[in-house]
């Protein structure tokens, strides 16, 4: 992997991180109490103030992918989001993968490595 593809790939595993990270911010939040009572107060306590951030810090890391790599081949990576986000909503949260989930998994690694194998798909 060339010096191109290494920043790429920091910045991949860096907008997945965060992405996955504001998930878990966010649903733990959603079970919080609020500022206030008042929609949509009601909403913000620190874990979904950290959980927005990290989703916007997500978008700063994306956009610097989408700056080196085609959008078909970066949305094809990412897909790789919805699996970590189940397996972090297991380990951390204690939520349960059922087997339409893991099917669900097994079809996404499946596509993502269909997706390695075809031409062109090479980040820069």
């Amino acid at each position: 992997m060339g010096g191109d593809s290494l920043v790429t790939g920091t910045f991949i595993v860096a907008s997945m991180a965060c992405t996955v990270i504001g998930n878990l911010l966010l649903k733990t939040g959603a079970g919080e109490r609020g500022v206030s009572t008042i929609w949509p107060f009601s909403l913000l306590n620190m874990n979904t103030f950290l959980g927005a951030m990290a989703f916007g810090m997500a978008m700063v890391f994306y956009l610097m992918v989408l700056k080196r790599t085609s959008l078909n081949l970066a949305q094809s990576i990412f897909a790789l989001q919805f699996v970590l986000v189940i397996f972090a909503a297991h380990l951390v949260l204690g939520e349960a993968i059922g087997t339409y989930r893991w099917v669900g998994i097994a079809l996404i690694a499946l596509g993502l490595f269909v997706v390695a194998l075809s031409p062109n798909a090479t980040l820069r």
